[in-house]
């Protein structure tokens, strides 16, 4: 397994900005697809966005499509999140993940169950 540190978390007001990382401790990046979860108290976590091993796919939740941007830099092994023009909603914890053997459907996400290693969460928190 992979071991994932999210990092950049914390309180913004609404409309502003933020960037996640997430540090992989693995000697290839480039073999897994990467994905953002978030999860709020209470309800199932869910995908945010995924990138494809060479970045020629990703995929973006329909809540957060025009505002986040995933992307990332395999030569670091890191893996990051910009998150523009936030929302109350966007209130969550976030995860970063993992995942050697799947890929990037070209309808739909791609399974949270694919995702074999995540990090431990880094708290996001939108005021209104």
């Amino acid at each position: 397994q992979v071991q994932l540190v999210e990092s950049g978390g914390g309180l913004v007001q609404a409309g502003g900005s933020l960037k996640l990382s997430c540090a992989a401790s693995v000697r290839t990046l480039s073999r897994y697809v990467m994905g953002w979860f978030r999860q709020t108290p209470g309800k199932e976590r869910e995908i945010v966005a995924a990138i494809s091993r060479t970045e020629d796919r990703t995929y973006y939740a329909d809540s957060v499509k025009g505002r986040f941007a995933i992307s990332r830099d395999n030569a670091k092994n890191t893996v990051y999140l910009q998150m523009n023009f936030l929302k109350p909603e966007d209130t969550a914890v976030f995860y970063c993940a993992a995942d050697l053997y799947g890929t990037i459907p070209t309808i739909g996400p791609p399974s949270k169950l694919n995702f074999e290693s995540w990090g431990q969460g880094t708290q996001v928190t939108v005021s209104s």
